[in-house]
């Protein structure tokens, strides 16, 4: 309706209309003004409202990490749902009560003619020391054999042992390698024993020492200038250079053992991968840029050796895992890297059939409870754990006992979970942390169900994430690897010893042993000396 088209038609003189259409004119002015100021406030609510929308998702997002950085920082790494915080000061406490305790007991021992009862020290039940450590005995006896009262002699009835641990430091000594020379008078030849082969030919380094030199660099990740420290407090000049040398031509030597342990690897059918940012010197620039240490490790719940091969790649691309994987066809299991996904074209047919890791599903979950007590997150952390549980109740059984344990118990509880994340995730707001986390699991369902159809597939990738993680800890002393050779040798090395410390072997004493037989090794038998469980060296030497 057009309030001044009708207002022609009321009988008003020409005066009066003018006056009223005026009025009606302003009227309709100011509520066409009004309009648009209320659209305009509207349109800015909105705008507000979605403002602190993403608000409230990013602090949300931001508290959550920010849990996770304190977890990682102050508490245990554990995921155990009511985990006991650690105290970050517990050692200082602990060393502090001691000194505090040793300096009471000196103030009373320095108090002159008082008599002080000390109370006595509670003790722990201490654990025994091992059989096999060497024993020093020393024998006290009492000054004297007769008795201080009475002068009669005195009569053994016992003894009271007690032991103490004791260490000596890097104990560097010399190999006199003597070859007399006999000669013939009649043929006038000259004859002496031949010199006994070496990795390193015409070497200053035994193989003690090569194998001490590796196990620091490798193992206990120490730089090669602190070697050389704790060599010159021995006095004895070991030069980081003469160090690199040995480190290098060991390497190389090494390298075929490697190589070897690598197809074993893939002629299983399951594996686990993971992969570990490493800094690399860029030379020239005087940065470094990142590269990257890929693990791929062979499945516990299959027969056969346990084997951790390292693979060193200048990138994270999944061409590298390609590149590494070859023909190979099996499951393998991974993250959520996009890297791993050409892989998996195909499903089901494809050579490389993907399996899911339900640690990372629960560690979802895990930081959104730790982040505000999400009591969703808590009933998703009890429905995966009654997965674990079953696992572990199945963890000594044979494969075909666990397919069926899986099937009547596990495959149940998972067709439960996942109708309970789809009604969850309905009543759940777009964008927050705990939609991230249910459409992380419904995403990735199909590969994270495929173990419970079979009785040897893992249920998460916990095992490979271990074996690297003593690398990730390990690159804060080294800060980063000078070369990509460098990075390769390393990885070739890390894999030897990796998987010595699998199979139960002592890495230090088993390279020693390889570093003596290697140079007349015959190439046939190489499977012999590889660092694998004694059973399965058997089963290769009749093959």
């Amino acid at each position: 309706m057009n309030p001044l088209a009708e207002l022609a038609h009321l009988n008003l003189d020409p005066d009066a209309k003018t006056q009223v259409a005026a009025v009606v004119q302003t009227l309709l002015e100011q509520a066409q003004r009004d309009a648009e100021t209320l659209r305009t406030q509207e349109a800015e609510l909105q705008a507000k409202n979605a403002e602190i929308q993403a608000k409230d998702l990013k602090i949300q997002a931001l508290t959550l990490e920010l849990a996770h950085i304190k977890r990682m920082r102050y508490g245990v790494k554990s995921e155990a749902l009511a985990p006991l915080q650690r105290d970050v000061f517990e050692e200082t406490w602990h060393t502090d009560l001691s000194a505090i305790e040793a300096e009471i007991e000196q103030l009373a021992d320095d108090q002159s003619g008082a008599t002080i009862v000390k109370p006595k020290r509670p003790r722990a039940g201490r654990q025994p020391l091992p059989d096999h450590l060497p024993r020093i005995e020393h024998r006290h006896e009492p000054g004297r054999c007769t008795c201080g009262q009475c002068g009669k002699d005195l009569v053994k009835i016992g003894e009271d042992i007690t032991e103490q641990l004791d260490v000596e430091p890097a104990k560097f000594f010399v190999h006199r390698h003597i070859r007399p020379q006999y000669a013939c008078r009649h043929c006038e030849t000259v004859t002496a024993a031949p010199i006994p082969p070496a990795v390193i030919d015409g070497g200053l380094a035994a193989v003690g020492l090569l194998a001490w030199v590796l196990i620091g660099k490798y193992v206990d990740h120490l730089p090669l200038y602190r070697l050389e420290q704790i060599a010159a407090r021995e006095q004895v000049s070991l030069s980081r250079s003469t160090l690199a040398d040995w480190v290098g031509r060991v390497g190389v030597a090494l390298q075929p053992l490697a190589d070897r342990l690598a197809w074993h690897l893939l002629q299983g059918n399951t594996l686990h991968a993971d992969e570990t940012p490493v800094a690399q010197l860029d030379p020239g620039s005087g940065k470094t840029r990142k590269a990257y240490l890929w693990a791929y490790r062979s499945n516990d719940l299959q027969p056969g050796p346990r084997i951790i091969v390292f693979d060193y790649q200048p990138g994270r691309s999944g061409a590298h895992a390609r590149q590494f994987l070859g023909v190979w066809q099996g499951h393998l299991l991974v993250d959520d890297y996009g890297g791993y996904k050409a892989l998996f074209a195909g499903g089901d047919q494809a050579a490389c059939i993907e399996l899911g890791c339900w640690s990372h599903v629960r560690r979802k979950f895990f930081d959104l409870h730790q982040a505000n007590g999400s009591p969703m997150a808590l009933a998703a952390l009890e429905r995966i754990g009654t997965l674990y549980a079953i696992e572990a109740t199945g963890r000594d059984l044979d494969c075909e006992a666990r397919k069926q344990l899986r099937a009547a118990q596990s495959r149940p509880a998972l067709e439960a979970l996942h109708d309970w994340l789809v009604k969850t995730r309905v009543q759940t707001a777009n964008g927050g942390a705990s939609a991230k986390a249910i459409d992380y699991a419904l995403k990735r369902w199909p590969a994270l169900v495929r173990y419970a159809e079979t009785g040897h597939l893992p249920i998460d990738n916990n095992v490979v994430e271990n074996d690297i993680r003593p690398i990730a800890l390990g690159k804060k002393n080294w800060l980063f690897v000078g070369s990509e050779r460098a990075g390769r040798r390393a990885a070739g090395i890390q894999t030897l010893l990796g998987t010595a410390r699998l199979n139960g072997l002592d890495p230090a004493a088993w390279l020693k042993d390889t570093l003596a037989k290697l140079p007349v090794w015959p190439n046939s038998r190489i499977d012999e000396l590889l660092p694998l469980a004694p059973d399965f060296i058997e089963t290769l030497k009749q093959k």
